[in-house]
């Protein structure tokens, strides 16, 4: 079954998520209508090669321009047709930009399907997922909606105060105009009586609007103090989670709503103050209510719309780079990097163009020593409604940054934290006046890792996983300076997330215990179990024993010992190396749960023991960074079962041999003896081929009149 239609077959709230992932940067029509075609191209691998990228972008307009064609429904043609000319104004000259969306969408399917197959959620996940957020937003709702209801209302009260001073006002003038003799006799008297009792309803009248008034301002004030607020901050937290693989990032447009709508009656109830401002220049006396409670209030109002307006300033997508989609808040000197502000409210009226400015590293502590950085591209944009097709403002910078080596003319020197514990932040300015309020706006990116150099990407992301895994503090450059443990439930849940990003699936229990018992031993079976960042981004790797199982070294490549103790790389730069493995040469058999993956030497020995001759198991390699091996039962002359394992296969040798081919070309020497292949049964016992053929890959020769040439890796065996 296709990618595409198990997605329609998930559940509503899964749907929702699928929904979030597309946009007019990838429109689900075309998804819908290509859907066999798109998931038939390599985007993964175009998004890292532009030559690639430009054609397959080449190819999907045509796709388009078909189905175009064929298309019967006018209205679907008209779309298509728009969405074909979109796609050229946004990529002709970004294709690799356009391969990195649509792979990333991809991947972010294959993870829903995943996670709708997976109930049990990890402590982070229950952090920002819970039971009651429904009702909690069914509630935000609803408030929204009474408070709005009870501003229009006022709006009538308002008018029918402004016709009572009206009947008050041409009374009085009307009194006024007579003769002084008139206004004094008998005659009068029962006019002087009306208009004292329409003054006397007008002061009650007035009082009454003033108390409701404040009540709604009241309301409001709680409504954004004790949930619009929170609301806000949880997304951010959500926002946090979502950029070290956490699940997908949903609810910016519900923020929207409730931001817009509260934002309305705040406007509104402006209005209807000034309304009430003009009413005293006609009418007022001695005790006057709107005299003496109306500057209250507005400025009350004004507070109000200059901390929402604030507030509503967010990131919405924090910066990333595109030849690294999988890992934002890294930014390389010299590549360049997206990112993109947006504003909540929808604004009724703006006086002047509202400009972004970007700065780098505002906030930074004076005196510390640090790299310095700065924007080589423009650092100001204009906000447009154009940019969104939600109507709101916002604005996407693409930037490139480039390190200062000397600053006042004297050489700038590393701090006392490394490169990738180093913490930076991207800042966003603006100023806008509306209906006569002058308001700042200020927003910042999460902290940041700047490299100059891909080597450090390893590190950098360790840094940004466990900064965001462990607080939701928005500055804190100082973090790494006495960084805190992390719990090994937290931990795991966000090393199942980065395989999860990569492949479209988490790691299983079996494979977090293993990995567990890897970095910390045998207590790693209990979640509270501490970590410290250095035992789990500095210190060496130790294997899980000192036994030593054979290793065969293959023709091609260098013999070295497996399992050597205390190896000169991390345990994540170790599991790192893995996903890349993984990721670049791995992937299809991952996914088909041929590799074990994580295997200790015990538990290899007490799965492969008791089996028969040729069932063999794939594992990572302990000693090597990125290397997967295999490891076979033989039966000695003796009858006793031995296990063997092949020196590991590391990127340089699955460059040029696919790995699916290696198991069913394997061959191996035994003194003189014709070469066979020891791999009969992948553990616990399914025949071979039954498992890899799908994956065989049969190159044919393009050079006529010769044949095709297979290579054979051979081990020898003494």
């Amino acid at each position: 079954m296709s990618q595409w239609k198990q997605i329609q077959q998930l559940e509503f709230k899964y749907l929702e998520q699928v929904d979030y992932l597309y946009d007019d940067n990838f429109p689900m029509g075309i998804r819908q209508v290509l859907s066999d075609w798109i998931e038939s191209q390599d985007w993964e691998m175009a998004a890292h090669h532009e030559s690639m990228a430009t054609v397959l972008l080449s190819n999907l307009l045509s796709q388009l321009d078909r189905q175009c064609s064929q298309e019967q429904n006018f209205l679907q043609r008209h779309n298509l047709k728009n969405i074909n000319k979109q796609l050229q104004i946004k990529y002709k000259a970004y294709p690799l930009l356009m391969a990195g969306v649509i792979s990333t969408s991809l991947r972010e399917e294959r993870r829903i399907i995943a996670s709708a197959n997976i109930p049990e959620q990890g402590p982070l996940e229950k952090s920002v997922q819970n039971s009651v957020a429904f009702e909690r937003q069914k509630n935000m709702d609803n408030r929204v909606v009474v408070i709005r209801s009870s501003v229009q209302m006022l709006d009538p009260a308002v008018k029918c105060l402004e016709d009572m001073q009206d009947d008050f006002d041409l009374r009085f003038k009307t009194i006024q105009s007579r003769d002084q003799a008139d206004r004094n006799t008998e005659r009068m008297e029962p006019e002087v009586a009306r208009l004292q009792e329409i003054l006397n309803n007008l002061d009650f009248r007035r009082k009454e609007i003033l108390s409701k008034m404040s009540d709604v301002i009241k309301e409001i004030d709680t409504l954004i103090a004790s949930q619009l607020n929170p609301e806000l901050m949880e997304w951010k937290r959500r926002q946090q989670i979502n950029c070290i693989g956490g699940p997908l990032l949903t609810g910016l447009d519900q923020l929207q709503n409730w931001f817009t709508l509260t934002a309305q009656s705040l406007f509104q109830m402006k209005r209807q103050l000034d309304k009430l401002g003009e009413l005293i220049l006609k009418v007022t006396y001695a005790s006057d209510p709107i005299s003496l409670q109306r500057p209250q209030l507005e400025e009350q109002v004004k507070y109000l719309i200059d901390h929402l307006i604030k507030s509503s300033f967010v990131v919405e997508k924090q910066p990333w780079m595109p030849t690294h989609p999988q890992k934002p808040l890294i930014i390389k000197t010299g590549v360049q990097f997206t990112t993109k502000v947006r504003l909540l409210v929808k604004l009724p009226e703006v006086d002047y163009q509202l400009k972004v400015k970007t700065i780098f590293d505002k906030y930074l502590p004076p005196g510390r020593v640090h790299r310095q950085f700065f924007i080589l591209t423009s650092t100001t944009k204009v906000m447009d409604v154009e940019e969104s097709s939600n109507g709101c403002l916002s604005v996407e910078f693409r930037h490139l940054l480039k390190e200062k080596k000397y600053v006042n003319g004297t050489k700038v020197n590393e701090g006392p934290l490394s490169v990738t514990e180093e913490l930076h932040s991207l800042s966003f300015e603006a100023q806008f006046n509306i209906q006569g309020i002058n308001i700042d706006l200020e927003t910042c990116s999460f902290p940041l890792v700047v490299i100059s150099n891909v080597s450090q990407l390893t590190g950098g992301w360790a840094s940004i996983m466990w900064y965001n895994m462990l607080t939701d503090e928005p500055r804190n450059p100082d973090f790494f300076a006495s960084p805190p443990r992390a719990s090994w439930g937290q931990l795991s849940e966000v090393l199942s997330w980065q395989f999860s990003t990569f492949t479209g699936q988490g790691l299983n229990r079996e494979q977090l215990c293993m990995l567990g018992e890897k970095l910390m031993g045998q207590q790693a079976s209990h979640n509270e179990c501490q970590v410290s960042w250095s035992k789990f981004c500095k210190l060496l790797v130790e294997s899980f024993s000192n036994k030593k199982i054979t290793s065969l070294p293959l023709n091609l490549l260098p013999v070295v010992k497996e399992n050597i103790p205390g190896k000169p790389f991390s345990f994540w730069m170790w599991l790192d190396f893995i996903l890349e493995l993984i990721k670049k040469h791995l992937l299809p058999i991952w996914n088909d749960n041929c590799i074990m993956g994580f295997v200790s030497k015990e538990t290899e020995r007490a799965c492969l023991k008791d089996k028969e001759p040729g069932t063999f198991l794939l594992r990572f390699s302990e000693s090597h960074l990125g290397g997967i091996t295999f490891t076979w039962v033989k039966q000695s002359d003796s009858g006793e079962a031995k296990l063997i394992s092949v020196e590991p296969y590391t990127k340089s040798r699955l460059s040029a041999l696919p790995f699916a081919n290696i198991i069913r070309d394997y061959k191996v020497i035994t003194d003189g003896e014709v070469p066979e292949n020891p791999l009969k049964f992948l553990y616990p016992g399914i025949p071979k081929d039954e498992s890899f053929r799908r994956h065989y890959n049969s190159p044919q020769s393009k050079v006529f009149p010769y044949i095709s040439a297979t290579w054979i890796p051979i081990s020898t065996l003494q």
